[in-house]
């Protein structure tokens, strides 16, 4: 997958050289895994990829990475040293080689003519600047989330996998389990009747600026590169409590966590309910008494993110309602539903937690079709959004609109500063 269109394709010269030793009678041996046979998958068919910020999230996207047959990890970069040689020797280990090269700049990485997609699992500070990078360097990409800082980054994210036409999956990985899914179509094809209330749990409802913890001697920067990790994110002294947990800021910024962490997940399924994937709601309203933050569409479906009132589902919970019935479900993988008839005599799988497997598989197939994956930028853009939107209501304690056409805040100067922050230099997006 990684030839360039001038050169002559693996799988091409394959067939050409059997051609030639056939007519002069040379006997040939091929192996069993040059030929795909078995687990293992020809050449030409595999997807190179390489790991960008590969920590305890990104170490566990890794691994439904290396399940998969056709893809063949080859480089990671960290700014930790310890965390570079780690994630070699798991590569290492699984190819019974020493071939996994360690980089600590991203953009080293991202000059390799052979890789075909990468895995970005820094800090939420480096997300949309790295797959920015990674998007201009030709490179397909999986993406963690929250993926972008504000609604700007969101809108400039999405513009910038639809002018270099990459491939991009947020690490939305709920849309492609089987019961989320099943729920989102009930809502999307209207067999609970006509949408009213859509209901995404975010974790959280508290907003704030970053804070500040008391300086501490650098390591060595082939150690640690802390200017690097900060990145694109204001600057601050190096403590090493920031090295690790999540650390949404990064070194500045408005709102930490708020409804971005498990709205990523939880809004960002609403949204897909609600056919909403190219749009976001007109107004939002500050949590109320009872904490439950109202955001309205332009169709008038409400959503309600709430962090009570749930049924005993499991985490990541979401609720859609309509005029002929409803639907909750959870990370248990159990549903419940108005009706029995809903279901209508299918048999939907149940599958507990949260696993990444599939949104990975469905990632690796649409870089091999060139098709959209189930997350893809739009679909992130707008959720984000979401969810940037809700939190600056909490934040400024009032009602905002928004302009999903513009993607303003109409009339309101203070909401409007809100959208965006500067990058430290010399980063851009």
């Amino acid at each position: 997958m990684s030839a360039k269109p001038t050169s002559l394709k693996r799988r091409q010269f394959l067939k050409t050289a059997a051609t030639a030793t056939s007519a002069m009678a040379i006997p040939t041996i091929v192996s069993s895994t040059a030929l795909g046979l078995g687990k293992s998958v020809v050449p030409s068919d595999r997807v190179v990829v390489g790991g960008i910020g590969i920590g305890r999230r990104g170490t566990y996207d890794l691994g439904c990475f290396l399940e998969q047959a056709d893809v063949q990890f080859v480089a990671v970069c960290d700014i930790k040293e310890k965390q570079r040689n780690a994630i070699k020797n798991l590569a290492d280990i699984k190819y019974d080689n020493k071939d996994c090269d360690t980089y600590r700049d991203f953009r080293e990485l991202l000059t390799r003519d052979d890789i075909d997609a990468v895995l970005i699992a820094t800090g939420p500070n480096w997300h949309c600047t790295a797959a920015s990078y990674a998007a201009r360097a030709g490179k397909d990409m999986y993406c963690e989330k929250p993926c972008t800082k504000n609604i700007s980054q969101s809108l400039l994210l999405a513009d910038t996998m639809r002018r270099t036409g990459r491939v991009f999956q947020a690490g939305t990985q709920r849309r492609n389990l089987p019961h989320f899914a099943f729920a989102c179509e009930l809502a999307r094809t209207g067999r609970l009747g006509k949408l009213r209330t859509i209901y995404a749990h975010p974790a959280g409802m508290k907003t704030q600026m970053s804070g500040w913890v008391a300086a501490e001697a650098e390591p060595p920067k082939d150690v640690v590169d802390w200017d690097m990790y900060l990145g694109p994110a204001a600057w601050r002294p190096y403590n090493e409590k920031l090295l690790d947990g999540f650390n949404f800021e990064k070194g500045g910024g408005m709102v930490g966590g708020g409804v971005l962490e498990w709205g990523s997940h939880c809004v960002d399924l609403c949204q897909w309910a609600a056919n909403a994937d190219s749009t976001a709601p007109i107004q939002y309203d500050p949590p109320d008494d009872k904490g439950e933050l109202v955001a309205t569409y332009a169709d008038d479906v409400k959503l309600i993110i709430r962090n009570d009132g749930w049924l005993p589902l499991g985490s990541c919970p979401v609720r859609f309602e309509g005029d002929e019935g409803w639907i909750e479900t959870g990370d248990s993988g159990k549903f419940v539903l108005s009706s029995p008839e809903l279901l209508a005599g299918r048999k939907v799988e149940e599958i507990g937690g949260y696993p990444a497997t599939f949104h990975v598989r469905d990632f690796l197939d649409c870089v091999k079709t060139r098709s959209q994956p189930k997350a893809n930028a739009e679909a992130a853009c707008y959720s984000h959004i979401t969810c940037h939107a809700a939190n600056i209501a909490a934040f400024l304690n009032r009602t905002v609109h928004f302009d999903p056409v513009t993607n303003e805040f109409t009339d309101d100067a203070e909401a409007n500063r809100l959208r965006s922050e500067a990058l430290r230099e010399p980063w851009r997006i």
